[in-house]
């Protein structure tokens, strides 16, 4: 009976390890989208001529640190 239960706790364990890694990646896929839409709207403005070429700098820098902490997967959705 001890070796059902501690199988059955540790596929529950694992369970919860997936889960929280599939939550940390949505997480992170979300708020690579956020910061893309910020540097295409930083750009955006950049070209219309009501944009600051810092802002869009720095909204690239903000994705490329995002890329190089989570990977590139933001820029195949």
């Amino acid at each position: 009976m001890a070796g059902f239960l501690d199988r059955a706790k540790e596929q529950a364990q694992r369970g919860i390890t997936q889960g929280k890694q599939k939550l940390d990646e949505a997480q992170a896929q979300r708020a690579g989208g956020d910061l893309l839409k910020k540097l295409g709207a930083a750009y955006y403005a950049e070209r219309n001529g009501t944009g600051d070429p810092r802002a869009t700098l720095q909204a690239l820098q903000a994705v490329e640190t995002h890329i190089a902490t989570h990977g590139d997967g933001i820029l195949r959705s």
